[in-house]
């Protein structure tokens, strides 16, 4: 018998959301094409193929109960960008279509309202659902007792929403409570509990060991994951290459190293600090300006040398926030006198970070990077922190993956520095434009909803 807590509705919910955002276009098309002399048939089947196809190769329903809120964002966007241009590609093969930008920009406009919004509802409706009746769950195990799978079983506890329930380790090198046998046992008990999902730590498991438990899960429609054995090394970015029929794992170069990726990343950077500059620099440099001057005297940008890519120094612009002080080498700290109150506003905002734009603009900064740090912390942790200096083999950026994780602003212990040069070098080693467009929209989010750690 299937538990009353077992999932009874997931299999349908993806459904249910792709016959709704079809019903959604389908719908609304009509109203607002039907002056423009399109075949209805014709584009009603266009637009609902293209939608599919983009959805597939951008994972656009690919939403587990882990899926970060910034992930669906990114989706959505990507989704509803290259829509747009599938869009407007159907008027041109179209002889008797009047083509009204006005009329695609409110069709698509409505559309992806309605269909955000219902996504929304239903995304935030099951994870309340799951914490608040603890239904729709999935059962778990571990197999293993390493760092690595005791800080997964913390995950599962303490993301209720994800909807996971953890039963129990499995192990043959530790026994106490949380240990409910040997690996050999957990076929039996993933049956006798209905156990639908088995996560296995690498550091503790045999190759025939994995083998079994393959066959097992087939069998049995259970699914298994791997933990992998990090050994404290922050990140390895491994390729497998085959000669003949023998595979070999290889370190390769960062993306960034390639040709192609850096005239990606710099066409984007230009593009987005020539749209900010324009759309936002331009009227609110003078607002701010006039706030800054009335408050303390002193100058409206404050520039300072900051180590860049292969540790040259360039100047780092900003808006002022600070009082006039001979101590800038030092890191702010809470309720740092030096700050001024519109500073504080600033700083809690990152709208003093904005002027950084020019620096992007010039070459010497990236929309997205490493944070550059203060020279002070530059000498004292390139020497201390392994791999400190591989976040100097790219651009420094406004935004990076360790700020939205929330390592930003003070270092009072040196595990902020560890776990920010872990985030960096993950980013290098995995940057791809997407990784950057997630990063900004997270950034995004975060000054929205605040962080702690912002002054």
């Amino acid at each position: 018998m299937t538990s009353s807590g077992k999932r009874r509705y997931s299999k349908y919910i993806r459904p249910i959301n792709i016959a709704f955002d079809v019903l959604v276009l389908t719908l609304l098309f009509p109203y607002f094409f039907w002056e423009l002399g399109i075949n209805q048939f014709y584009f009603g089947t266009y637009q609902v193929a293209t939608w599919f196809i983009i959805a597939y190769i951008f994972g656009f329903y690919e939403i587990y109960r882990f899926t970060s809120l910034t992930d669906i964002i990114v989706k959505i966007v990507r989704q509803g960008i290259v829509f747009l241009l599938v869009v407007i590609a159907f008027f041109p093969f179209s002889k008797q279509a009047i083509f009204s930008g006005q009329a695609i920009a409110k069709y698509l406009v409505i559309a992806f309202i309605i269909i955000i919004l219902f996504k929304f509802v239903l995304f935030y409706y099951l994870k309340r659902y799951r914490v608040v009746t603890g239904s729709n769950y999935r059962k778990a195990v571990i197999i293993g007792y390493t760092p690595d799978a005791l800080r997964l079983k913390e995950l599962f506890e303490q993301k209720g929403e994800y909807g996971y329930r953890f039963l129990g380790f499995f192990s043959d090198r530790k026994q106490n409570d949380q240990v409910k046998g040997k690996i050999a046992e957990v076929e039996a008990f993933a049956i006798d509990n209905n156990v639908d999902e088995i996560y296995c730590s690498l550091n503790e498991i045999t190759n025939y060991q994995i083998k079994r438990l393959v066959e097992f899960a087939d069998i049995n429609d259970k699914i298994i994951k791997f933990i992998p054995d990090t050994k404290e090394i922050f990140t390895k970015n491994l390729r497998v290459d085959y000669y003949e029929f023998f595979p070999v794992l290889s370190l390769r170069k960062t993306p960034l190293h390639e040709p192609v990726a850096k005239a990606v990343k710099r066409l984007f950077d230009v593009v987005f600090s020539l749209f900010v500059i324009i759309f936002v620099l331009t009227w609110l440099t003078p607002i701010l300006a006039l706030i800054i001057k009335l408050e303390s005297p002193g100058p409206i940008f404050f520039k300072q040398g900051r180590p860049g890519i292969n540790e040259r120094e360039f100047f780092c612009y900003k808006f002022r926030s600070m009082k006039l002080n001979k101590t800038t080498e030092e890191s702010v700290i809470k309720n740092d006198p030096r700050v001024t109150r519109i500073g504080r506003f600033m700083r809690k905002t990152s709208i003093d970070e904005m002027p950084q734009f020019l620096n992007v603009l010039f070459g010497e900064m990236s929309v997205v990077g490493p944070r550059p740090h203060l020279w002070s912390q530059n000498n004292l942790y390139s020497k201390s922190i392994k791999k400190y200096l591989t976040r100097l083999y790219v651009k420094p950026g406004i935004t990076g993956l360790a700020q939205v994780k929330g390592y930003r602003g003070e270092i009072s212990t040196d595990e902020d520095m560890i776990n920010r040069i872990k985030y960096d070098v993950f980013y290098i080693e995995n940057w791809s434009l997407l990784l950057d467009l997630k990063i900004i929209v997270q950034t995004v989010v975060n000054i929205f909803q605040g962080e702690e750690k912002a002054y």
